[in-house]
């Protein structure tokens, strides 16, 4: 029998590779880690249509709290108050509702934003001592989570970590949706309830743009604004999931600082 040519050889080979390379995979995954992989590989090839940056509302973050007290749990704070809105992340989005996620980039470094870190732990605190969940099949920061989720995913716009995160920042502190509600008479209260078209009709007459909002229960949780690629303004258009909707008429419950503890905070607020 002749031999083959050395290019078919070659042929192949890679072909067996290719085929035991998905076989281990079929071995060691299930059907949907299998699924996961395939949407992370077709989302790298596709770039995100907009921005959406998100809010976290103290207050109500504090009451859905795993109820551990810990130096990294903002609820926990017996100074600075917090008294307005903090950074949730900024998230590229697809117009059809759905987005990317742990696209390839480098693993989050800490080192890489040391001049942003005393401002970050003030407006972009995290509300639970647990650590999140990274990319990687670990956990780590809440910063660590953001960064590793969304960043990569968000070039070319944004190139790099420290920029992902300076820019966040900069977007922080232009657009100040607190004073933006405060200044129309929408503060925290945990006794006062708002309508929740004022609330919205306040963000589009600052921001010429519809926002999005997400309760838990009647009180707000998060508040979003939406950007183009070159951060103007746009609707959000987007579907809140049902258990996420918010009704009529919802609060802004006051942050209550919990010095024993959050779960003596939750007994508080449902005192006042």
């Amino acid at each position: 029998m002749a031999s083959l040519p050395a290019r078919l050889k070659i042929q192949c080979i890679v072909l067996v590779t290719l085929w035991i390379g998905s076989s281990s995979i079929a071995d060691t995954s299930t059907s949907s880690d299998l699924g996961e992989l395939l949407v992370k590989s077709s989302n790298q090839q596709r770039e995100f249509d907009f921005f959406m940056l998100s809010f976290l509302w103290p207050g109500t973050a504090c009451l859905s709290s795993d109820g551990e007290c810990c130096p990294s749990n903002a609820c926990c704070r017996r100074s600075s108050a917090l008294t307005e809105f903090t950074i949730h992340g900024l998230w590229p989005d697809y117009n059809d509702g759905t987005w990317p996620a742990c696209c390839p980039g480098k693993r989050f470094n800490i080192k890489k934003i040391s001049t942003l870190l005393s401002t970050m732990k003030k407006y972009w605190p995290s509300y639970n001592c647990e650590s999140s969940s990274n990319c990687h099949n670990g956990t780590g920061l809440f910063w660590e989570h953001e960064w590793e989720k969304h960043g990569p995913c968000s070039f070319p716009v944004i190139r790099d970590e420290y920029d992902y995160f300076r820019t966040v920042l900069n977007l922080y502190f232009k657009y100040n949706v607190t004073e933006v509600l405060r200044e129309a008479g929408y503060v925290a209260s945990n006794c006062e309830k708002y309508p929740l078209g004022g609330i919205v009709s306040a963000i589009e007459k600052a921001y010429h743009a519809t926002p999005a909002l997400a309760c838990s229960g009647d009180a707000v949780e998060e508040l979003r604004l939406c950007f183009s690629k070159d951060f103007k303004f746009r609707d959000c258009g987007v579907e809140i999931p049902p258990e996420s909707s918010c009704p009529e008429y919802v609060s802004l419950p006051k942050f209550i600082s919990s010095g024993l503890g959050i779960k003596e905070a939750k007994a508080l607020k449902l005192e006042t």
